[in-house]
């Protein structure tokens, strides 16, 4: 495997930590800002992250906004939202966990 697919690989894993530091509070907004004008793997996985994370952001608050008892939220919205966040972070584990397979593979091959 050649010197730049590791590196490409190690920037992808960095994004990904990058990620992971922002949905814990972190930020890591200048590094998704400065993909999004590629059209590379790498800038459509920040855009897909960011698509779940807002997924779930607007499930929650939905699901808070019926807590609440606003009468504009109904249940079954509330439920299918949550449903839909909870399967697009699934789908995402399971991409990272495959990126994670992939570059343990790639780590161990001989040179």
């Amino acid at each position: 495997m050649t010197s730049q697919a590791l590196a490409s690989v190690e920037n992808l894993l960095s994004q990904m930590r990058a990620v992971a530091r922002a949905s814990q509070g972190m930020t890591a907004q200048p590094q998704t800002a400065a993909l999004e004008g590629q059209g590379s793997f790498a800038a459509e996985l920040a855009r897909s992250l960011d698509r779940v994370s807002h997924a779930q952001n607007a499930a929650n608050a939905q699901a808070r906004a019926f807590e609440l008892g606003d009468p504009d939220v109904s249940l079954s919205n509330v439920m299918i939202d949550l449903q839909k966040a909870g399967l697009s972070f699934q789908a995402t584990v399971q991409v990272r966990n495959r990126l994670v397979d992939a570059y343990k593979e790639i780590a161990n091959m001989a040179v």
